[in-house]
């Protein structure tokens, strides 16, 4: 006969807790974006959530709860069905062009060593943003011994071993940013695989406060390079950019529905010095992001990455 002080009736708090954590793991794609941009603020911390899973243990163990310590596990059964298939070996597949994308932050005082990490991939393609007037001479100096081609718009730049043929202006600037704010370009690479549109883009920055995710500014400049990559009739399209969230944040939905990437692992790249998330993305339209992998360390509070693209998709 059960008693209320058995171990399957203690810890209902707990038990309740954690199926309550599982719900949210599993289901994540519900949360409203709303009340503080709750939906962004959960994915991107959505990885992370697993770590609750030994303190329930704990907790469970010190209350003497049978019931919370079997149902703490079932927020890391959520999580493995939520990243489980991420986390699975994956064989290395051919690719047409390599693309490194770094945000080389406006107060990284170490061009040469960052240009140094960026060229040691080989790229074909290099995408860069927060160029300013200060380090933009010294970027194209550097990058311009190994590349003839480039442009650059605002504070975002593109440099390619292919020639360029068109270059414009990308306006993504959401109101209530002052009119200097230039963060995106377009340019048409010519490979020799066929022509390739390359978007450059960095969006607004988000905050975490006691109102929740400042992202407002940022959601609505993604809604506008959505608009522009789903009105732009190129076959093949690459988006390289500081998209200031992960592809699972509801914010950064409208863009993701235009261009995407198959996630394996996970590739932390915000802050540098401990990543917890990851900002910095390069997808695709009409190709394929085969592989995408962290680099080493530069000058900058980001970590850069290298993609490798199969085009003819």
């Amino acid at each position: 006969m059960e008693v209320e002080g058995s171990p399957w009736r203690r810890g209902r708090l707990l038990a309740f807790i954690a199926v309550l954590l599982a719900v949210v793991i599993g289901l994540h794609g519900l949360v409203p974006n709303r009340w503080g941009n709750l939906g962004s603020l959960v994915a991107t911390f959505l990885p992370w959530l697993v770590l609750a899973v030994p303190v329930l243990i704990l907790a469970a163990v010190l209350r003497r709860s049978a019931l919370a310590a079997l149902l703490a596990l079932t927020p890391l059964a959520a999580w493995l069905g939520v990243f489980g298939p991420q986390l699975m070996p994956v064989e290395p597949a051919a690719y047409d062009l390599t693309v490194v994308q770094h945000n080389v932050a406006d107060d990284n005082h170490d061009v040469e060593g960052t240009v140094e990490i960026l060229l040691a991939e080989d790229p074909d393609i290099v995408a860069l943003e927060e160029l300013t007037s200060e380090n933009l001479p010294r970027y194209e100096a550097a990058l311009g011994q190994r590349f003839e081609h480039h442009t650059t718009q605002g504070t975002v730049g593109l440099w390619s071993r292919h020639p360029i043929s068109e270059r414009t202006r990308v306006d993504i600037r959401p109101a209530g940013i002052e009119a200097s704010w230039d963060r995106c370009l377009r340019a048409v690479v010519q490979t020799p695989e066929g022509e390739v549109t390359v978007y450059v883009a960095h969006l607004p920055s988000v905050r975490l406060g006691p109102r929740g995710l400042a992202a407002n500014s940022r959601n609505r400049s993604a809604e506008l390079l959505a608009e522009a990559i789903a009105e732009d009739p190129a076959r093949e399209v690459l988006l390289a950019g500081d998209l200031n969230g992960n592809l699972m944040d509801p914010g950064l939905a409208p863009l993701t529905d235009q261009v995407s990437r198959e996630e394996h692992g996970f590739r932390f790249t915000f802050p540098s010095a401990l990543p917890v998330v990851q900002l910095d993305h390069v997808l695709a339209r009409g190709a394929e992001v085969t592989e995408l992998k962290v680099l080493p360390r530069s000058g900058s509070d980001h970590l850069p990455v290298v993609a490798y693209v199969s085009l003819g998709q």
